[in-house]
């Protein structure tokens, strides 16, 4: 089977997508933004052919190159696993006449009012939501809903972008930055309160193969915000408990709903007072590196699970449940240059075993804010066959390690 995949060297991770597609007997050609010479030799022997383009969210050019590659093979799949490049590649997908994901299931993961829309006439339980695109329209929302209002760009990933809005002062002033008063349509939803979690799925054909639940330590919106805090991201290896057979039917509805067939899946929920409410999905795979602690915690490869689904049509390992896993960014305590760290050393002595991953940038190296993101500084990912006890090893690594920048 011939497949395109789209931008094989950037982020870093992707490069595991090529790799299990050339593990379950794929030929692989990359479509990417970097000349063939930037690719290590690594990635190049995954590779069967390359075509470079200006940009792989430029429609016209990665149509061109497509094109390039149909007069020299015959083109089975062309794949994306990155939220901006969705909806390009299902245009051209489209135009091409390759099988895969349609445009209009790429366009309602990633345009949340239109997502939204289709789920709850699904009946799919979602917080009120719209959108808007003059200053009236959003005044009129917040009149009925009531404060406290979330705004979104319409095709943000995750937190994004993401702000609260508490009072009339914070919403004009929310109109004004997010260009609403210009004619910039947003996403206006309720803010719902709650425990904030995700599901992950892979599926084939509409049917979920593989599924994870994980969960956020503290809500996203907050973690992202809060410079002491170094937030948490979990994934369960209780997978059976009888709490999560109804955030496992609602994952099931959505991907019905919405047409989803092979392919892996982002869903992110809420549980609280209101119950179990749905809030956004990507049609791809889940960010800071999640799929990594899917493999550390459950003993396979999803990498090669993901290939083998859209290559064979099926999956060919079992996850073990043995661990639970998660990670946990550990923020500078200022914007400057990384000078140090403290309490490692205690951490390493203590919790060597159940370390399975961390990145602790050398001195001299700058920070990135905390808006950056959970892997953005540094982070450690650790697992444990016990998921209350990984917690309490988590806590102790965010209340001892410290990183001071200057």
């Amino acid at each position: 089977m011939n497949v395109i995949f789209i931008e094989p060297a950037f982020p870093h991770n992707q490069r595991e997508f090529v790799r299990g597609l050339h593990a379950v007997g794929a030929r692989v050609i990359g479509i990417g933004e970097r000349p063939h010479e930037y690719l290590d030799g690594e990635l190049k022997g995954w590779l069967a052919d390359y075509e470079q383009v200006r940009s792989v969210v430029h429609e016209p050019s990665l149509l061109e190159a497509v094109h390039r590659i149909q007069k020299r093979v015959w083109v089975d799949r062309l794949e994306a696993t990155v939220e901006a490049h969705i909806l390009p590649v299902a245009k051209v997908r489209d135009a091409c006449g390759i099988p895969g994901m349609s445009v209009r299931t790429a366009w309602l993961c990633r345009d949340k009012p239109s997502m939204k829309e289709v789920l709850r006439e699904a009946g799919i339980p979602c917080a009120q939501s719209t959108s808007a695109d003059n200053p009236q329209a959003v005044r009129a929302f917040a009149a009925v809903v009531g404060y406290p209002l979330i705004f979104k760009p319409r095709a943000g990933a995750g937190a994004s972008g993401t702000t609260r809005i508490s009072n009339n002062a914070e919403l004009e002033r929310g109109i004004r930055e997010f260009g609403v008063d210009r004619g910039q349509s947003i996403a206006l939803e309720e803010f719902i309160e709650g425990h904030e979690g995700f599901l992950d799925t892979l599926s084939i054909r509409g049917e979920v193969a593989h599924e994870f639940i994980s969960h956020y330590y503290p809500n996203v919106l907050e973690a992202m915000r809060e410079r002491w805090i170094s937030p948490q991201i979990i994934a369960t290896n209780r997978m059976d408990a009888p709490g999560y057979a109804e955030v496992k039917v609602m994952a099931r509805k959505v991907i019905t709903a919405l047409g989803i067939g092979s392919s892996a899946t982002h869903m992110e929920w809420f549980f609280g007072s209101k119950g179990l409410k749905f809030s956004e999905i990507g049609c791809r795979p889940p960010g800071v590196g999640q799929w990594d602690v899917y493999c550390a915690g459950n003993e396979f490869d999803i990498y090669r699970e993901w290939a083998m689904a859209l290559v064979h049509g099926r999956t060919a390992q079992t996850p073990s449940r043995r661990y639970a896993c998660g990670m946990i960014a550990l923020r500078p305590d200022r914007d400057g240059r990384i000078v140090g760290y403290e309490g490692v050393e205690r951490i390493a002595r203590e919790f060597d075993e159940w370390i399975v991953a961390a990145h602790l940038p050398p001195t001299g190296t700058p920070t990135q804010p905390v808006e950056a993101g959970y892997m953005a500084n540094a982070w450690m990912r650790v697992r444990h066959p016990d998921y209350d006890h990984l917690r309490t090893i988590m806590n102790t690594i965010g209340e001892t390690v410290r990183v001071r920048a200057a």
